[in-house]
């Protein structure tokens, strides 16, 4: 276990939509009317639909009084590292000291090389991160005597003068995943930022090592570097079961600052309202020795139970390609819901989760659409794009077991593991009729994973012929056929039984 005993914060993560500025400003300032600590953003300066992060900093600093504020991760490839420090120091005293600096190495080389930064090797830009710390931090120090000197291989600020120090002492957090960007979280930084979707089971706890040894060998204390986290989620499960596995993480693996990545202003709310008490209060008990012992489960009551209530997303039956893969006719339907049963609230968030994580996947598919325009339209490389793809949920789920478990176990239930991959064989074993309807599913999913890789070989094949956009259309369009029509198909077949017979 690694309580490193820090206060609890919580924030929130909003994407930088240049769609609807008044919409992104107005998120951060409910952050701050919820009561949370921290509003952050993404930086992606290649982005054309994003606002430029340092400029939204500015305007919601504006526009707060209380709530502190930070990029989640600064783009260091895109920003000089003497005028970022620069930058946020300008910022910290303008707010008040309410400002923290995430900062990253680098990611999406081809976006990066696009807008006049040369592309760098994993090492290379660990090695110039660690180049752009040392800039920002001799800045920051006007109480040290003479100039700024670095002579690196990267970053070169020789004769600069020292100034403006920030108001307060601006935390550094470095969003963090391999051992030689954990190693230099432990030597330099004072905080570790990564994404709970981006890590494995144990990830934390190896992670916290590397960062550990590395603060240690470096003549610091492991309790130096704060651990945060940026989570997802919506409120399909219980505010109860969000606080136990945040109060988990907390407790287990050091995490101590909890950020929200979400664009609802209603799920901000709920999480101010109903998670955070709960999870402060929690960890107290924790950290004090006196946390009770958990309540014994309350008895189910026909009172406590409803009749099922969840709608399946329809299909409209529009397709855009005019290949068909699989005869949609001819898919099995499992048995029908038991009119007189009836299910508990637990009960029916099993099976709402279904849609959040299809919902999820419905999102991207919006966004490959949009990635395929850009191409067209010149704003963004090939590249970028099938960059872009690879990182989706989509894309990294192989489609042989279902994105429900996969994402299930990834994102929502934070110590469950891979075991839950036996959902298709429990549904078998637990219902026997429904067999017919999981050996459909599965096929299909093999047909999406075929579908899926057409589009990367056009992506491929669109770099040596550019006249080839027709065919990139066209399997983008028959991934959206596929997979709007099989999604319906899955939530129409599986969430009554999810709900009615749960996970193993």
């Amino acid at each position: 276990m690694s309580d490193y005993g820090h206060p609890l914060e919580f924030g929130s993560f909003i994407t930088p939509a240049a769609a609807d500025p008044t919409g992104v400003v107005a998120l951060a300032a409910l952050t701050e009317q919820t009561g949370l600590d921290l509003v952050t953003f993404q930086d992606h300066p290649y982005q054309p639909g994003f606002l430029d992060t340092w400029t939204l900093l500015s305007y919601a600093a504006a526009r707060t009084t209380k709530v502190r504020l930070a990029a989640n991760v600064t783009n260091l490839p895109l920003r000089p590292p003497a005028v970022l420090a620069r930058s946020v120091a300008a910022l910290d005293l303008l707010s008040g000291g309410r400002i923290e600096l995430g900062l990253g190495s680098g990611a999406f080389w081809e976006a990066i090389e696009a807008m006049g930064s040369p592309r760098l090797t994993p090492g290379q830009a660990v090695q110039a991160l660690e180049e752009g710390i040392d800039v920002i931090r001799q800045l920051w120090d006007t109480g040290a005597r003479g100039v700024v000197r670095v002579d690196g291989e990267f970053h070169r600020v020789v004769g600069a003068k020292r100034g403006p120090a920030p108001a307060h002492d601006v935390g550094i957090w470095l969003g963090a995943y391999k051992p030689r960007m954990l190693a230099l979280t432990g030597r330099r930084a004072d905080g570790w930022l990564p994404s709970l979707a981006y890590l494995k089971d144990g990830d934390l706890a190896a992670g916290n090592k590397i960062i550990d040894d590395a603060a240690l060998a470096a003549g610091r204390r492991p309790a130096d570097i704060r651990r945060l986290l940026n989570i997802g989620g919506r409120f399909d499960i219980p505010a109860a079961r969000w606080a136990e596995q945040l109060t988990e993480l907390a407790v287990t693996d050091g995490v101590s600052t909890f950020i929200l990545a979400t664009d609802d202003p209603d799920e901000l709310r709920r999480f101010a309202a109903e998670v955070v008490p709960a999870v402060r209060e929690a960890v107290a008990a924790e950290r004090s020795g006196s946390r009770p012992a958990p309540a014994p489960p309350e008895p189910v009551t026909v009172a406590g139970r409803s009749p099922f209530t969840i709608k399946p997303t329809t299909d409209d039956g529009v397709r855009r390609s005019g290949t068909v893969v699989w005869d949609e006719q001819t898919r099995p339907t499992g048995p029908a819901p038991d009119p007189d049963r009836t299910y508990t609230a637990h009960d029916l968030a099993t099976g709402r989760h279904l849609i959040q994580v299809h919902d999820g996947l419905r999102g991207e598919l919006a966004q490959i659409h949009d990635l395929i325009d850009q191409v067209e339209a010149g704003t963004i490389d090939v590249g970028t794009a099938r960059s872009h793809i690879n990182t989706m949920t989509m894309r990294q789920n192989n489609w042989t077991l279902g994105t429900y478990c996969e994402s299930y176990c990834r994102v929502v239930t934070t110590h469950h593991t891979i075991e839950d991959r036996s959902l298709f064989p429990h549904l078998r074993d637990a219902d026997p009729r429904l067999a017919p309807v999981v050996d459909r599913l599965e096929q299909e999913h093999h047909v999406i994973h075929e579908v899926l890789e057409g589009v990367d070989k056009a992506l491929v094949a669109l770099v040596s012929a550019p006249g080839g956009i027709a065919a990139l259309r066209e399997a983008v369009n028959l991934l959206s056929d596929t997979l709007l029509s099989h999604l319906a198909y899955e939530e129409r077949e599986l969430i009554e039984p999810l709900s009615r017979l749960g996970m193993r």
